[in-house]
């Protein structure tokens, strides 16, 4: 004789710890990297808040008297790099993003009175710079962020 399983809770019975078991470790995956991707987008979008201020000092800075030229001294380089990095012309405090230095920051003087402030940051991943890989090799989380502002001197 043949049971007739399709309604009855007894032939269910470890069917939602198998439906529980493939579906969590996708969800978690899906949002941990919700998670990184919104954290790589709030660090873009301080970097080129970080630009814009650093690049509007300069902007405001960089004539010389009533020449018309533009000119980027190195005291006015520093100070946009310090306030870039720490926020301030001074370079006191702590940095906008872990990890930024004024090194990572680069001033430019274009040309047509235009200047530029390239800002480029590495950030890791929340559970560190690499992840093992079940299959091989680790998977790496370092990733590269740029940002850029160029302004006209004023």
């Amino acid at each position: 004789m043949q049971r007739n399983c399709r309604h009855s809770s007894r032939c269910q019975r470890g069917l939602v710890l198998i439906e529980m078991v493939i579906i969590t470790p996708l969800m978690l995956l899906l949002m941990l990297a919700t998670a990184e991707v919104s954290r790589a987008f709030v660090d873009h979008n301080t970097l080129t808040k970080a630009a814009r201020n650093g690049v509007r000092h300069v902007a405001s800075n960089a004539f010389q008297g009533t020449t018309g030229v533009v000119f980027i001294s190195a005291q006015l380089r520093d100070e946009a790099k310090n306030l870039v990095v720490y926020g301030n012309t001074l370079g006191t405090g702590s940095p906008v993003l872990p990890g930024l230095a004024p090194a990572n920051v680069t001033v430019t003087n274009l040309g047509g009175n235009n200047i530029q402030i390239s800002i480029a940051y590495t950030i890791s991943g929340m559970l560190g710079p690499a992840v093992p890989n079940f299959f091989g090799s680790s998977i790496n989380l370092l990733h590269n962020l740029q940002a850029s502002v160029t302004m006209r001197a004023l």
